[in-house]
């Protein structure tokens, strides 16, 4: 009977640790996603107002200063490098009013200077850098 006894107790014992082994198993917890800060923003430093959207002519007083649009009746060519081509020098002058455009050659300073009919009188014509068309 002891040899029962112990038995009985041993299947017990035996049975609870299963039990218990299975219910931990059985219980599974899902670990929580991880938090991730938000990215910081940054602030422009506070400055100056940017002068070419200010409404001031200029951006400077450097007259050769490059702006955002052309002034037609600029009194002098900005001196700077030119991408236009004849052709394209040749077809702004043209939009300007002036006809039988001839002679273009672009200067040292990037300026395409060339003759060009306008009401009839012929004329040095200039086209900068930056659009602007103008006499001589």
């Amino acid at each position: 009977m002891k040899a029962t006894a112990l038995g009985l107790v041993a299947g017990i014992a035996g049975a609870l640790a299963v039990g218990h082994a299975t219910a931990q198993t059985a219980t599974t917890t899902t670990p929580a996603p991880a938090m991730t800060p938000a990215p910081a923003t940054t602030m422009p430093a506070p400055g100056p107002a940017n002068p070419a959207t200010s409404g001031s002519a200029a951006a400077s007083s450097d007259s050769n200063q490059a702006v955002a649009t052309t002034n037609a009746n600029a009194p002098v060519p900005a001196k700077g490098a030119n991408s236009f081509t004849m052709g394209e020098a040749r077809r702004r002058i043209e939009k300007n009013g002036f006809s039988h455009v001839t002679g273009l050659a672009k200067d040292s300073n990037g300026v395409w200077h060339g003759q060009a009919d306008k009401s009839g009188t012929n004329m040095a014509v200039w086209l900068d850098y930056k659009g602007n068309v103008g006499t001589n």
